[in-house]
């Protein structure tokens, strides 16, 4: 049998091409996959900054309630001081007073330094929701921009299966067999050009005999690779 070097260099051709086809296929999916992963990335920092907000106003509401209840007391502690019976019990009450206002003056300060916080917080908040929009928004142009380059790779994929329908016709019946097996087997690596007597799938030296072969539009099978070889045209 004879299958000249021009029919094995068009199939390798078309099955790199349809490798190439296929990679780029699958590789939009893993794209999208990936936007979408900086997505939720971003929903889930989103969701723990409101959160913290969130927190952070409950502390400072309960503060605000425990600074109300402090005043409440010492407005309760002045106007026992008219009812005082004793020096003792008087200054015991002034105590409590200036305990308790002190208590409240710090109090104060923290919620001074929590609504800063809640202030600084919330503008974090919105610079998360901004880079959530923009991560929406770049997902978005991915999933449109993967669907549209899907439809046109599916296209060219149909063109050349076709092609590749036609140029198998003129391998010979005999040698149709090994070459399905290296293909399914390797796909596009399961066709390789011996230059210089030297496979390029492998850089295995084939023989004088091989090379022979090749010249007179023999097929020859790598001997180490296995890979259907034809002649490059360096």
């Amino acid at each position: 049998m004879a299958v000249t070097t021009a029919v094995l260099r068009e199939l390798h051709r078309i099955h790199g091409q349809l490798s190439n086809l296929h990679d780029r296929l699958a590789r939009g999916p893993r794209q999208v996959k990936a936007r979408e992963g900086q997505v939720s990335g971003q929903q889930a920092v989103l969701t723990e900054a409101q959160e913290t907000v969130k927190q952070t106003k409950m502390a400072s509401d309960k503060k605000q309630l425990d600074l109300k209840s402090g005043e409440m007391k010492i407005e309760d502690l002045k106007a026992k001081l008219n009812g005082c019976s004793s020096n003792k019990e008087y200054q015991s009450l002034l105590e409590q007073i200036s305990a308790s206002e002190m208590a409240g003056s710090v109090l104060a300060d923290e919620i001074l330094e929590t609504m800063e916080k809640i202030d600084q917080l919330e503008a974090h908040v919105a610079e998360v929701e901004k880079t959530l929009e923009l991560a929406n928004n770049e997902l978005i142009k991915c999933r449109d921009k993967v669907t549209s380059e899907s439809e046109e790779i599916r296209a060219d994929l149909g063109r050349l299966e076709g092609e590749l329908k036609v140029a198998e016709q003129d391998l010979p019946a005999d040698l149709k067999d090994e070459y399905r097996r290296v293909i399914r087997g390797k796909g596009v690596d399961g066709m390789a050009e011996a230059d210089g007597r030297v496979c390029q799938g492998c850089g295995f030296q084939i023989t004088l005999n091989m090379q022979n072969d090749l010249l007179l539009s023999k097929p020859v099978f790598c001997k180490s690779c296995g890979c259907l070889l034809y002649i490059s045209e360096s």
